[in-house]
């Protein structure tokens, strides 16, 4: 076993193209492996994106969630405030004739938490999901302007 990567292996690779190029495990031939079932169990989560951004009525909340639909993701306030979105990702099945080349699609649990501000309207919080992307919608309340009166100035 060499500790010098090979970059050089048995296929053709191009330097200057990161996607061509292996990633180097030197733990890979040991018994225990530098991917933890941890690691396995928690790729999912760590790799479920989600934007927050705030408009003058509303949060918006977006996550990436390609491949699942609707039924394996679940959206929930926890605590009268927490904003949870969770779901799991199913390994593919692997069959006995199949050749595997690859496989860094993440599979497992993700669960990602959100402490929502106190202008969130929790009864009517809304979730849609379109083309793998989960959007849910916190309408905010209201904020009353305060009436400015102008007073004349005398003298």
């Amino acid at each position: 076993m060499s500790l010098i990567p090979s970059f050089f292996g048995s296929r053709r690779s191009n330097l200057l193209d990161p996607f061509s190029l292996e990633i180097w495990d030197p733990f890979k031939d040991f018994s225990f492996s530098s991917q933890t079932q941890f690691a396995k169990e928690t790729s999912a989560f760590v790799n479920t994106r989600v934007d927050w951004k705030e408009t003058p009525e509303t949060h918006v909340f977006k996550a990436d969630l390609p491949g699942l639909n609707k039924e394996e993701v679940k959206v929930e306030v926890e605590d009268d405030r927490v904003l949870q979105i969770s779901g799991e990702r199913k390994v593919e099945k692997e069959e006995k004739k199949d050749t595997w080349h690859r496989g860094e699609r993440s599979s497992g649990k993700f669960l990602r938490r959100f402490r929502l501000p106190e202008n969130a309207k929790m009864d009517q919080i809304k979730a849609s999901m379109e083309n793998g992307v989960l959007t849910v919608t916190v309408p905010k309340v209201e904020v009353k302007k305060p009436d400015v009166k102008a007073i004349e100035i005398s003298g």
